[in-house]
């Protein structure tokens, strides 16, 4: 009789506790599958923040980011408050700006599907001083990396997330 009790008790923990893994797992991809869907309706819509964590410099060693950094996209502007290290070939005489700053109205935008998921996106501002061209490349979580290049300094690369 102890055994039938002891083996009963045994394969109800085992129900339970893999029930529970199952709902646990269930909830994870619930829960990946909306942070898929946010990111697609944020990159549809074209209104999102690019959040930079890492500047990745040419030649250089990577430096994380402590300050607030961002690109702000929208239909109608491109906003950039981003810092920059690296090599400037023509140096801007009275300028105080030592990053990337801009707010871009006049801007050529493009987004093309990665085939392993994701989104490439090229921002082509027309009114951004320096800057000639931005990179973003998002993944369907939202973790994104941004190249920016430019015509008097050496490009930059930024590793961060999509809010």
């Amino acid at each position: 009789m102890k055994k039938l009790l002891f083996a009963i008790s045994f394969s109800s923990l085992i129900i339970l506790f893999g029930a529970n893994s199952t709902l646990a797992q269930d909830t994870k991809q619930e829960k990946q599958t909306k942070k898929e869907a946010t990111v697609k309706e944020l990159i549809d819509a074209q209104h999102y923040t690019f959040e930079a964590q890492t500047a990745m410099p040419v030649g250089m060693r990577s430096r994380q980011l402590t300050s607030s950094y961002e690109l702000k996209v929208r239909k109608d502007t491109v906003d950039a408050y981003l810092p920059y290290y690296g090599k400037a070939y023509v140096a801007t005489i009275g300028s105080s700006d030592g990053g990337i700053q801009f707010k871009a109205t006049d801007f050529q935008y493009t987004v093309a599907e990665r085939k392993k998921g994701g989104w490439n996106i090229t921002i082509v501002p027309k009114n951004a001083g320096d800057t000639r061209q931005l990179f973003l490349t998002v993944s369907v979580d939202g973790i994104a990396t941004l190249q920016v290049n430019s015509n008097n300094k050496q490009s930059i690369s930024f590793y961060g997330y999509i809010q």
